[in-house]
């Protein structure tokens, strides 16, 4: 007991101390503490971010950094798209959910930049808090597997709050593995590890597979490798050999895959089920599995047919393509949070399944694009659609100046997060995001611990 409560005292004086130095240090991690937690603790961090920004701000302070103009830019597109939307009230509703992308770059232009140690140290603290959220979830796992006996409790997220998952269904598997990602790297990549780091970096690991997001999961695996073959002290010296064993380790990952789904289809055509994670939940043994052709081509469907995550992604590029082609939407888009009244239109042309009577919005007909890039596109126009370009490509440059691993893990966890979700329509993604590009692209970038080189 003693020793916690001499833990904690630490801590606690660490924090304050670095707080003085900075005032935005305690904001700044508090926000990316609160993520994981409800929407209404988190948006509480925030108000007390940009509340201390103005509070503590000194002119001297001030620095203008042009990076921190492009999430401001992108959401005033958002608000100017309230004049041309074709649905104002969802318009109206969603800018609310989106003024991170306003409050957390004003709150950075405000306070006094952050040095490259004290970046360092609020992923640090950001990484043990994400730990602290692990162990609970697992222990939580644990549990509920002992009450209800049902191994779905380790893995992915459950239908509902209520419902069998490792994290609840408002958290999301796929964004709590980024969070946990970017946690994870912090632990690998330390050049010099205690046994606690190597215990966390299992610990995580275990757990963004346990998440079962195919697409991070590979992310994470493909980063380690460079990592490990390139930027660890060994590697430095075995370059060339390192290159060599990579592109052999992704040709055998290549070839797996498509031996993989050479088994896949010989399951699925005698089994009639799909391996893929589902987008809708819940449904029969009985119904036709739609493949990622039939998506792209078929002239029409049935109720009965039901999209894997895959063959899902593929129809909504296609409706994508032709709603914009059909609405000559090219520079405005549908405005933001508009393009589910036209996503609905082609659910009903294309007769896809649209619910049960008593519970509609378990049909295809209400999900998003499950794609940022397209989604930008779709809402915004061309011009929402390269804003969100120059936030990706600002990033790999500072990531690249900066040689932190960590930056360089962020950047392309997102790119990959981009063409799976439409990660910033929900409030927990945008604020992790501004918060982490607001973080990792502003004050100095001078050579981190874990150097990308």
């Amino acid at each position: 007991m003693g020793n916690i409560y001499n833990f904690s005292k630490n801590v606690i004086q660490n924090l304050i101390k670095e707080n003085k130095s900075n005032n935005s240090f305690i904001p700044i991690l508090l926000v990316l503490s609160t993520i994981p937690l409800t929407l209404a603790i988190n948006n509480i961090c925030m108000g007390i971010f940009l509340l201390v920004a103005f509070i503590t701000f000194k002119k001297e302070d001030f620095k203008f950094q042009k990076e921190l103009v492009f999430p401001i830019l992108l959401y005033v597109l958002m608000v100017i798209s309230y004049f041309w939307s074709i649905d104002t009230k969802e318009t109206l509703s969603a800018l609310s959910k989106e003024v991170p992308l306003l409050i957390i770059p004003l709150g950075f232009l405000i306070f006094k930049t952050n040095t490259s140690e004290q970046k360092r140290k609020i992923i640090e603290y950001y990484s043990y808090v994400i730990v602290a959220f692990v162990l609970y979830y697992s222990v939580r796992a644990i549990i509920r597997y002992f009450i209800y006996g049902d191994a779905r409790m380790f893995f992915y997220h459950g239908e509902n709050d209520k419902d069998y998952g490792l994290v609840p269904k408002l958290l999301n598997a796929i964004h709590m593995s980024v969070f946990v990602a970017i946690a994870f790297f912090y632990f690998f990549t330390k050049e010099v590890k205690s046994k606690s780091d190597t215990l966390f970096s299992i610990l995580l690991f275990a757990f963004i597979l346990l998440l079962s997001s195919k697409n991070i999961v590979l992310v994470v695996l493909l980063l380690s490798l460079i990592n490990i073959l390139f930027f660890s002290k060994t590697a430095h010296k075995l370059r060339l050999r390192n290159l060599i064993v990579l592109v052999l380790l992704v040709g055998i990952v290549f070839s797996i895959g498509r031996i993989k789904d050479r088994f896949k289809v010989e399951f699925q055509n005698n089994t009639n089920k799909s391996l893929s994670t589902a987008v809708i939940e819940g449904i029969p043994p009985s119904v036709h599995y739609v493949s990622v052709k039939e998506a792209w081509t078929n002239p029409t469907f049935t109720p009965n047919d039901y999209f894997n995550g895959t063959a899902f992604r593929v129809y909504q590029f296609r409706i994508f393509t032709e709603l914009i082609n059909e609405n000559n939407v090219y520079l405005t888009g549908f405005g933001l949070n508009a393009s589910y009244p036209k996503i609905k239109e082609k659910a009903i042309q294309y007769n896809l399944y649209m619910g049960e009577k008593n519970d509609p919005d378990s049909g295809y007909q209400s999900k998003n694009f499950h794609n940022q890039y397209i989604q930008n596109f779709a809402e915004l126009g061309v011009f929402g659609f390269v804003l969100l370009l120059i936030l990706i490509v600002v990033t790999i440059k500072n990531a690249i100046k900066s040689k932190d691993f960590v930056h360089f893990a962020f950047v392309f966890l997102m790119i990959s997060l981009f063409l799976t979700e439409s990660s910033l329509w929900r409030q927990r993604g945008v604020v992790f995001f501004v918060m982490m590009f607001c973080l990792f692209n502003t004050g100095s970038k001078t050579q981190n611990s874990s150097k990308v080189e």
